[in-house]
């Protein structure tokens, strides 16, 4: 593949104050390492958890393949306890299985009510609060939800954006995170806020031809590691282990901006969200044109949002 590869930046030993102030303003991922997470990396084995979890039930994603594409819903959902669920999500070949010896397993937590309630870790999980601790580089009241991932290993999760600011949090394992920025969206090929290309690795560029212009960052992740995921990037995640991660999102907006029925922090923002409806309505009138003029419209359109809206302070 011929686009422009970078490294993730890491950093050690990183304070509130420099993170904040010189780090965060720049709007890229980075890693931060040396961050206390508390007892999290070292007591969260896979006995530990199932003993702490107990048999809770938990609805899971189940997948025959290792690649999961959310556009085509190539898994299942099904619901286990959670002891249960960690114990197959460690196990590379299954005696007990929803579709084959060999599927994986991926949790998601969710809010008591997914409708109405987000997901914390601190609510759904209590006794597991005590172990870990949030990096405390955002105000508390800022604070949205804190969602437990457990994959089992090799499983790789759609490419995808989120609208708000989070660290992922690798507890145990190890996950490699390839990441693309805001600005390379339309080499991305979207379907709403996920890409359709599933295997970045080895695109189909004759299906895909522009995906080899956009910008790839990649890091590894191993315990104890936090990616910070700025709002709007795309990132892919692969667990080459079985592995456990905690991520923290919060609203670096004030709260209006945000849909108020969002409980994942993945819908667009509300302005966002009036302004496509606006778009939309503007393509079927443009539709009542010929051809000819339909063409020259939309080209005169789409010059006129490159010129207003589009910003020169970012790469």
């Amino acid at each position: 593949m011929a686009g422009h590869r970078f490294s993730v930046p890491r950093f050690e030993g990183v304070s509130q104050e420099q993170f904040i102030e010189h780090l965060y303003p720049q709007r890229k991922p980075l890693v931060l390492e040396g961050i206390d997470l508390g007892a999290c990396t070292s007591k969260w084995t896979v006995d530990y958890l199932s003993q702490i979890g107990g048999r809770k039930e938990v609805k899971i994603h189940v997948a025959a393949v290792a690649q999961m594409d959310f556009i085509s819903k190539n898994f299942v959902y099904r619901t286990l306890p959670f002891d249960k669920l960690v114990q197959r999500a460690a196990e590379e070949k299954h005696t007990e299985f929803f579709i084959s010896e060999d599927e994986k397993y991926y949790l998601r937590s969710l809010g008591e009510d997914p409708r109405k309630d987000v997901a914390d870790i601190r609510k759904q999980f209590p006794l597991l609060e005590g172990d870990i601790k949030f990096p405390k580089f955002f105000r508390e009241e800022q604070f949205f939800s804190s969602v437990f991932r457990i994959s089992s290993p090799g499983l790789q999760l759609w490419t995808h954006y989120d609208v708000m600011d989070n660290f992922l949090i690798q507890v145990t394992g190890k996950k490699r995170v390839v990441l693309f920025s805001p600005r390379d969206a339309q080499y991305l090929y979207l379907s709403g806020s996920k890409s359709e290309v599933l295997n970045i690795d080895n695109p189909d560029l004759a299906k895909y031809p522009l995906f080899s212009k956009a910008r790839r960052y990649e890091c590894s992740l191993k315990a104890g590691d936090v990616l910070f995921i700025p709002a709007l990037w795309f990132h892919n995640v692969i667990s080459e282990e079985f592995g456990v991660g905690v991520n923290v999102f919060w609203k670096h907006l004030p709260s209006e901006c945000y849909d108020k029925t969002d409980t994942y922090g993945n819908k667009d923002l509300t302005a966002a969200s009036r302004a496509v409806q606006i778009l939309d309505r503007a393509l079927k009138t443009l539709a009542e044109l010929p051809e000819e003029y339909r063409d020259f419209y939309a080209r005169r359109m789409v010059l006129h949002i490159q010129d207003k809206a589009y910003s020169k302070n970012f790469e």
